[in-house]
């Protein structure tokens, strides 16, 4: 699936612009001086956008095509694959990651790693289109057509995955789903 990352990280901003920044900086409660780790944050688009809004940034991603793009935006980038983080416990104030957990292999050892680098006191915001839309079922059945191997879950079932210790509400609209964790 990498390979479909390295294609398309030449097109990727143009193609899929960010258009979510007043709810991205509600659900993270930015503005804030603190660290956010971008999981999955391939070009750095939403990265880019939030910058102004968190002291630094950190994107991570397993496409070094997608990451390229990012360096091109200086961006602080890690090749990571983010069922294996290479951060310290409890590194991040802000952790998050857009419309990227589909396309994770491992999901649940992605969210433990997600929350694991989170500081105590800190946020993370888990992005996804809702599955339990239409519209969504069909973006599923294309990636599946497209060989990318993509898992969609609903917001509960990527809710269930974290820890019970997490503080977990979901907020949705349209066709999208914002899982959001305190620590």
């Amino acid at each position: 699936m990498n390979s479909h990352f390295n294609f398309l990280a030449p097109f990727y901003d143009r193609a899929i612009p960010f258009q979510r920044l007043e709810q991205t900086l509600k659900v993270l409660d930015l503005p804030h001086a603190g660290i956010l780790l971008d999981a999955g944050g391939g070009t750095g688009r939403v990265a880019e956008a939030l910058r102004p809004h968190i002291g630094s940034i950190v994107v991570a991603d397993v496409s070094r095509g997608m990451l390229a793009q990012a360096h091109q935006k200086d961006l602080a980038a890690a090749s990571a694959e983010s069922e294996r983080l290479p951060f310290a416990d409890g590194t991040f104030d802000r952790v998050m990651m857009v419309d990227a957990l589909h396309h994770v292999v491992h999901q649940a050892e992605t969210v433990r790693e997600l929350y694991r680098v989170l500081k105590p006191g800190g946020r993370l915001v888990i992005e996804e289109p809702d599955y339990r839309t239409f519209a969504v079922k069909m973006i599923a059945v294309a990636e599946k057509l497209a060989l990318m191997r993509s898992h969609f879950l609903t917001p509960a079932q990527v809710a269930a995955l974290l820890p019970s210790d997490a503080k977990v509400r979901v907020e949705s609209e349209e066709h999208t789903a914002w899982v959001i964790a305190e620590k």
